[in-house]
């Protein structure tokens, strides 16, 4: 077992003025130091990527920015968080906000993809997408038109007993929605789970 505590973190900050201010985890005191490099590694390379599509979103000027994180899941040889970045741009009708998310598997000693949650070959696009529409239909979630399918790479987090697929703004719904989210109940999706994944731990 290379970690079976949970994940230790501060906050650090990247701040360029009295309205632009980025908050993200840093993670510190792993007896597994490599994995400990590669997690704050990944972080910061995320909360830079949320940075430079904002700043690069229009030629505007950036009036204000507050970047924030959630630890979704520290448990079991589980780190799952969400990172979000908003920015307003001068003269914007509103803000923006995007959201990423990262899910580190400390056993396996990697970042999760996805597909990495389920069984090699399962059709887990297809049944996340089925639940998902049934999901969409039972809450009248307002979408610009029929949902058909994720992508295989879609975005999510777990939350202890649960897979949270989400999509951006504007991705499905109109901007007042804001994030689309859908928490799925590892129980759903027992028969597909790779028993020996992050998924797989949480059952």
């Amino acid at each position: 077992m290379v970690n079976s505590f949970p994940v230790k973190i501060k906050t650090a900050k990247i701040s360029s003025g009295p309205k632009k201010t980025v908050f993200y985890p840093q993670v510190l005191g792993m007896r597994d130091q490599a994995m400990e490099r590669f997690m704050n590694h990944t972080i910061v390379q995320a909360v830079q990527q949320l940075i430079d599509t904002q700043a690069g979103e229009t030629p505007a000027t950036v009036e204000e920015m507050l970047g924030e994180y959630e630890v979704k899941n520290n448990q079991r040889d589980v780190f799952s968080l969400t990172m979000s970045n908003y920015t307003y741009h001068q003269q914007a009708a509103h803000g923006m906000t995007y959201l990423k998310s990262l899910t580190f598997d400390l056993k396996e000693r990697k970042l999760s993809r996805l597909k990495d949650l389920f069984k090699p070959g399962s059709d887990y696009v297809g049944r996340l997408s089925e639940i998902i529409r049934s999901q969409i239909e039972q809450r009248e979630i307002p979408v610009f038109e029929p949902f058909t399918a994720i992508k295989p790479d879609q975005d999510f987090y777990i939350a202890d007993k649960a897979l949270v697929i989400y999509f951006q703004l504007y991705d499905i719904t109109p901007y007042v929605y804001g994030f689309p989210m859908f928490p799925i109940s590892v129980y759903d999706l027992q028969d597909i789970i790779d028993e020996n994944g992050p998924l797989g731990r949480m059952l």
